[in-house]
């Protein structure tokens, strides 16, 4: 009967540790993937991962969206294996083969500029959509609108030419989700409505300022806007000049922060 006991203690101990581990990954996942931040839509909620500099995932409705997916699996660890993938422009904190090969897996849908279809292994091209700046395309039951992103400076264009990349409008349950990828506040920027949630770059030399990212902003007035793509620059100087008197809620998120 002793014996028994012992051994049944034993068992609990070992459960109890098994149980323990298993905690501490599943945390360490979560670490890895952030805590996301919500929004209702009129088919579930919508989930944000900011991950890194450029680099984001959605989930909504059973699907998990990827934009510009780089920095290799462990960036996405926690998250489930992507159904579209949408890359802005060739970069490479845009575009990393290593990584989207890593992530995609045989059904996953891809949606990109030329010039990016370009460059996408071969093995990933019948996969891909290409979208010219102002087409349009659902894939899995997302409206998908191309935006013309480029830089509208001398002294810049020489890093975004006009026609080469995409920005994104996505439409998910009656929410309007803007990615802006790299570009200055150009026209097609700036005619955009009823923007629900807008992500919006900001760094020099590559993009704009934080003085004309939030010029842009005020502009074509989205309900929300996160910055991101904004290394170096001052968060505080954007939603100071965003203002609250157009009812623009600025989130300030740490898109560089390291597990």
């Amino acid at each position: 009967m002793k014996r028994k006991l012992v051994v049944s203690t034993r068992m609990i101990g070992l459960l109890g540790l098994a149980l323990l581990l298993a905690l501490l990954q599943s945390a360490s996942a979560a670490d890895e993937a952030g805590t996301p931040d919500t929004f209702p839509t009129a088919d579930g909620v919508m989930k944000v991962h900011p991950i890194n500099h450029a680099t984001l995932a959605l989930e909504w409705q059973g699907k998990t969206i990827d934009i510009d997916p780089v920095g290799g699996l462990k960036a996405f660890q926690g998250l489930a294996r992507p159904q579209l993938i949408l890359i802005t422009d060739i970069h490479g904190d845009h575009l990393n083969q290593e990584t989207l090969t890593n992530l995609a897996g045989p059904e996953t849908k891809l949606v990109c500029p030329q010039a990016v279809m370009d460059q996408l292994p071969a093995s990933l091209r019948p996969q891909a959509t290409v979208l010219a700046n102002g087409e349009t395309r659902e894939l899995l039951g997302i409206r998908i609108e191309a935006v013309a992103a480029y830089n509208l400076t001398s002294e810049r264009q020489k890093f975004h030419a006009k026609g080469r990349g995409n920005g994104y409008v996505l439409s998910l349950g009656g929410k309007r989700v803007y990615l802006s990828g790299d570009t200055e506040g150009v026209p097609e920027m700036l005619a955009l409505k009823d923007i629900d949630v807008a992500f919006v770059c900001m760094n020099l030399p590559y993009t704009m300022t934080v003085e004309e990212a939030a010029k842009a902003v005020r502009s074509f007035r989205p309900k929300m806007v996160y910055p991101y793509h904004y290394r170096g620059s001052d968060l505080a100087k954007f939603k100071e000049l965003v203002g609250s008197d157009q009812g623009i809620e600025v989130r300030l998120r740490d898109w560089y922060h390291k597990p």
